[in-house]
């Protein structure tokens, strides 16, 4: 501190100056602040007191306490920092985390088992040779009904069945109209797959308004029927890792001739009697089909098959209400992490 020539601090401005050396919290301190620089402290007070003095001496004492005002600002704001700083290394001490405790277990985001079905399957079919081909979820009544042979009184296209937009397009009922569109974009010999959501107006305990199709498609000269039952024995022992027996029964899609379903005698594993399961459709592609993609049904013969993802799931593992794989219930997914 440096008074000016001849002028002496008062002694409790000089006191209390010392003071905030000794402050040894940041509440102390502030009320060395107040004592000092508030608007009742010695020095504000003292600049107040200004007025009274002869202008000779007014000046000089003007100084001398101005530079009191700023070297007591200089050291609050010193003192402030250096508390400031013990204090911040005082809460690192206290917050310090032991990183070889061990640590908090947490819930851990796994795949969802109709994602995992989903890829199982795509990539058994991969490795039989099938493409992954794609399409849109949005489709024309002619790539999802007409051009795959439907009738127009067919029931599917009824709006109970089907989601209609007001453009008179449709959410696609099957994933079909992607082995439509790959036929009418690549020449034969095709191989592909199409996999995906589709919707349909019903929601019970095996049916959800949205669901996961796969279909395959195989297109060539003297394809046949008996292919397609090795290539669906082959894919549904290599899915389930066992072997089963499987019948096909007689059906009627309009896309394939002849049709057929096909079961698999299934085993609970409940002590149960085995029981026949239709698990997927599937045919001969049907002529007209083929000419509608583009490819020439007298030289060429395919065999088509679909499947539903939420049916292969629940069979591998062991759901009985297909609902419960929409419901996000930690506790029916907590044994897929």
């Amino acid at each position: 501190m440096c008074p000016g020539e001849g002028v002496q601090a008062p002694e409790e401005v000089e006191f209390t100056l010392e003071s905030i050396e000794r402050a040894a919290s940041l509440e102390e301190l502030e009320r060395v602040r107040v004592a000092l620089l508030g608007r009742h402290g010695s020095i504000s007070e003292a600049l107040k007191s200004l007025g009274t003095l002869p202008p000779e001496l007014r000046r000089q004492r003007g100084q001398v306490l101005n530079r009191l005002r700023d070297e007591a600002e200089a050291r609050i704001a010193a003192r402030r920092r250096i508390l400031e700083d013990a204090l911040y290394r005082e809460r690192l001490a206290a917050e310090r985390i032991d990183v070889t405790m061990p640590g908090r277990d947490r819930l851990r985001g796994s795949l969802h088992p109709l994602t995992i079905t989903l890829n199982r399957i795509v990539a058994i079919l991969e490795q039989m040779g099938f493409r992954l081909a794609d399409g849109p979820e949005i489709e024309d009544d002619w790539h999802n009904f007409e051009a795959l042979n439907f009738p127009p009184h067919h029931p599917a296209r009824a709006m109970h069945d089907t989601f209609y937009l007001p453009d008179g397009r449709l959410l696609r009922t099957h994933t079909s109209p992607v082995q439509l569109r790959a036929m009418r974009e690549h020449r034969p010999p095709l191989r592909v797959i199409a996999a995906g959501k589709v919707y349909r107006s019903d929601s019970d305990q095996t049916h959800s308004p949205m669901f996961h199709q796969v279909e395959g498609l195989v297109v060539d000269e003297g394809v046949s029927f008996a292919q397609l039952k090795g290539t669906l024995s082959d894919f549904v022992a290599a899915f389930f890792e066992r072997g089963f027996r499987m019948r096909f029964r007689p059906s009627y899609f309009p896309f394939t001739e002849p049709s057929a379903e096909v079961d698999l005698l299934w085993e609970p594993g409940d002590g149960s009697a085995p029981r026949w399961l239709e698990v997927l459709g599937c045919g001969m592609v049907h002529p007209r089909v083929l000419k509608n993609g583009g490819i020439d049904p007298e030289r060429y013969t395919g065999f088509a098959f679909g499947l539903g993802v939420e049916r292969f799931a629940m069979l591998r593992y062991g759901v009985s209400d297909l609902r419960a794989f929409f419901d996000n219930d930690l506790r029916f997914l907590a044994p897929f992490v």
